[in-house]
């Protein structure tokens, strides 16, 4: 079968995975929609497969990016069900809308009474002991979505269309780092972005499209813009942040060097100003949010988590040891040759799934920029993180995943890089052994 008519035939398949999707939620069938999900991860794969190992064919990116447009177009009227954080981001957009502060009060203190209304209010999580826990950034677009309406919708499609410029970005990163525009297709036709942006509207489309338009900047030379971009990717969320050594390359006879950084903490300055009025308060609920999600025990974290069945450990050791990782990841970074800058990309998206790893988050749509990353820079093991996220919607009634979850998506992974790791040392070892034999002969 020629590829167009296989990519025809597996764009149907995700279309139709998306209706049934869909269709689940609105039935408020969790289980339903995580299975549909895994299928839709399994169409994905396929089509995957067929766009990187047929590159000599003719490009099909009208169809990608149509496919990719109507699966959106088919979530978005999803209902607020697996998630609930769009009524946060309406709430702080109407916040900032009647000139207060969003980091000053929580919303059922006295002051805010006038704001409320009986369809967003009563539903947003935490609202009686907690502020906001969004950044800046975030901030801003909440308010900007508010100029478009207090409905889901509209909040919806303004993270759609900032996803949008994300994707032109990506596509213009692949041509720049001398790809197939058609490989688009491992990010636009990738199911957790389509159900976490364009069905449950999460800011993280804002992610996705700073921290495409940071690597893009870096990768042809824009450097100080490539800072700025990166400084606004964490401060929507601080994940991005990790990715600076990558981006950053320290020399003496490159003035942009010293520019980068200095750009990157003028930005964060600036956008705290308009909100440092509440002081500490700015921070938010993100004191909080470490205790609630049991990060200050470390219970939290996978892999500390598994180890203290076996013997007591201390959050100390775990942090240190992700430290250490992320940290010599990043000296690599730093530390590189002239080499081409498109060599930028893999350390970031190493850095960027060892910071997910190591921080092992508890809801799917945090893993969504690294879709982003991976479709930058592929590396076949980090694929799992993503396509199993969704697993972690099998503790949303409960508000705890079963054990399950966490060995499935995060001991999945650990099993793929081992596997990884052998596969180079044996390929390693063969093109060793006739490289010597070449020289014998």
């Amino acid at each position: 079968m020629a590829r167009s008519k296989q990519l025809v035939l597996l764009a149907g398949l995700l279309v139709a995975g998306t209706v049934g999707g869909l269709a689940a939620q609105f039935a408020r069938d969790v289980t339903a929609f995580i299975i549909i999900d895994l299928l839709q991860g399994v169409v994905w794969a396929v089509a995957a497969v067929v766009v990187l190992r047929r590159p000599d064919q003719r490009p099909e990116l009208v169809l990608i990016l149509a496919t990719a447009v109507l699966v959106r177009l088919i979530a978005l009227p999803a209902p607020v069900f697996l998630s609930d954080d769009i009524n946060r981001y309406i709430w702080d957009g109407r916040v900032q809308a009647a000139g207060i502060n969003p980091y000053r009060y929580i919303p059922t203190d006295p002051e805010l009474e006038a704001l409320r209304d009986a369809e967003i209010f009563p539903n947003i999580n935490r609202n009686n002991y907690a502020r906001t826990i969004y950044p800046p950034v975030a901030q801003m677009l909440f308010l900007a979505a508010n100029r478009f309406g207090e409905t889901a919708l509209a909040v919806k499609l303004v993270f759609v269309a900032v996803e949008a410029v994300g994707i032109g970005a990506l596509l213009s990163l692949l041509r720049t780092a001398g790809r197939p525009p058609e490989h688009i297709l491992l990010y636009a036709w990738h199911p957790l972005p389509i159900w976490e942006i364009a069905g449950s509207g999460h800011v993280d489309a804002a992610v996705v499209t700073f921290t495409t338009l940071a690597l893009a900047a870096a990768v042809s030379g824009r450097r100080v813009w490539s800072a700025m971009a990166l400084a606004a990717a964490a401060l929507v969320k601080f994940f991005p942040l990790v990715l600076a050594p990558a981006l950053w390359r320290p020399a003496r006879s490159n003035l942009g060097d010293w520019r980068w950084p200095v750009a990157l903490i003028a930005v964060i300055i600036a956008a705290y100003l308009p909100y440092i009025g509440v002081g500490p308060r700015v921070l938010g609920f993100l004191p909080g949010y470490v205790a609630e999600e049991n990060l200050r025990s470390g219970n939290g974290f996978w892999l500390l988590d598994v180890a203290r069945h076996v013997m007591p450990i201390p959050l100390a050791a775990y942090l240190g040891l992700a430290v250490s990782v992320v940290a010599g990841l990043s000296i690599g970074a730093l530390s590189r040759g002239p080499g081409p800058a498109r060599s930028i990309l893999p350390r970031a998206t190493a850095l960027g799934t060892a910071a997910l790893f190591f921080a092992s988050p508890h809801y799917p749509w945090y893993f969504v920029w690294l879709v982003a990353l991976l479709t930058a820079a592929p590396w076949w093991p980090a694929w799992w993180l993503p396509l199993a996220a969704v697993l972690l919607y099998c503790g949303r009634e409960t508000g705890n995943a079963p054990s399950w979850v966490g060995f499935t998506l995060y001991g999945g992974f650990v099993i793929l890089c081992i596997f990884d790791v052998v596969g180079r040392a044996v390929s390693h070892k063969r093109s060793g052994a006739r490289r010597g034999i070449d020289w014998a002969i």
